[in-house]
């Protein structure tokens, strides 16, 4: 048990530096930001949101756009790859994406009213400037899904 907590703290102490993904995400996202802030007068409420019960469901970018809470999958693609960042937001992505949303909206007191999902679409070139698609309102929850609060929690209801 012992070495197995001393390899843990070796592998955190001693990180390596981020790969060019990690990195070309970070650009993506940041490129995200800049556009839905400057496009659209989008205000960032936070970003790289983690659930406490997953850590591995994450939420990229929550914003507020007037009254209504935007949830935003950013996805960084390299110019002329094969899969668009729409199409690549698959089934799985989007169970993970409900799970992230349903414990965020589960942690906020009193949860809004009104709330969307969105994805960017970002392309990274060497030789041209960072493109943005903004896909608005991307169906991603099932019809007639809400949340209603029950003694203390909130439960997914779906007529």
């Amino acid at each position: 048990m012992i070495g197995w907590i001393q390899d843990v703290w070796d592998k955190l102490a001693h990180r390596e530096a981020p790969t060019a993904n990690a990195a070309a995400g970070a650009r993506g996202e940041q490129a995200a930001a800049d556009y839905l802030q400057a496009r659209h007068g989008f205000a960032i409420v936070t970003r790289n949101w983690r659930s406490p019960r997953d850590r591995r469901d994450e939420i990229d970018l929550v914003c507020r756009d007037g009254k209504v809470l935007v949830f935003v999958e950013v996805k960084a693609r390299a110019e002329g790859a094969l899969v668009s960042g729409y199409q690549a937001v698959n089934e799985r992505k989007r169970r993970a994406l409900r799970r992230a949303i349903h414990a965020y909206l589960g942690a906020l007191t009193p949860p809004p009213r009104t709330f969307r999902f969105d994805v960017a679409e970002v392309t990274l070139s060497d030789r041209l400037p960072v493109q943005v698609l903004h896909y608005e309102n991307v169906p991603l929850f099932p019809e007639g899904y809400y949340l209603t609060r029950q003694t203390g929690s909130l439960d997914e209801v779906a007529k």
